[in-house]
C-alpha cells in the first residue's frame, strides 16, 4: 500500500477550505489541493492525480456526488483513488446512496480540525486494506 501524500478537497466555503486545508497540510503533513468547486475539480484532477478526493457534498452548479460521477464517466480516478464526502447529512440511508455512487466513507461536518488527517489516513487505510 502507498502511503497516503495527495489529497484533493473541493468545497465552496472559503472558512471550511481554509480549516481543512491547513488540517490536511499543516497539522497533516499532507499535499493538498483545495478546489472550490466541481468544475474546478475536473480541471485540476489529472494533473494533481491525487491519492484520495473529499467532496463537500452540498455545492452550488455542479454538487459533490455529480462531481464524483462526472470525474469517473471521464476516466480522471480510478480504482485506486478513495473519495470521501464530507457533510453534515450522516443518516444511514444518505450514507448508503454515497457509497452506491462510489464513495469509500463519510467524514461529518463539523469535523475536528486535529484529527481530520488522521480520519483522511484511516479511510485511506481501510480503503486499501
Amino acid at each position: 500500500m502507498d502511503r497516503l501524500e495527495r489529497v484533493m478537497y473541493v468545497e465552496d466555503d472559503p472558512d471550511i477550505r481554509e480549516i481543512a486545508s491547513m488540517s490536511l497540510g499543516d497539522v497533516g503533513g499532507l499535499t493538498v489541493k483545495v478546489c472550490e468547486s466541481g468544475e474546478l475539480a475536473l480541471s485540476e484532477t489529472e494533473a494533481f492525480a491525487p491519492q484520495m478526493i473529499l467532496l463537500d457534498v452540498m455545492m452550488p452548479g455542479m454538487d459533490g456526488p455529480r462531481t464524483l460521477l462526472e470525474l469517473k464517466r471521464q476516466g480522471l480516478i480510478g480504482e485506486s483513488v478513495a473519495v470521501a464526502f464530507m457533510t453534515a447529512k450522516v443518516h444511514p440511508e444518505e450514507v448508503a446512496r454515497y457509497k452506491e455512487i462510489g464513495a469509500t466513507d463519510v467524514i461529518a461536518k463539523p469535523f475536528d480540525p486535529m484529527t481530520l488527517a488522521d480520519d483522511v489516513r484511516a479511510i485511506w487505510k481501510a480503503f486499501h486494506g
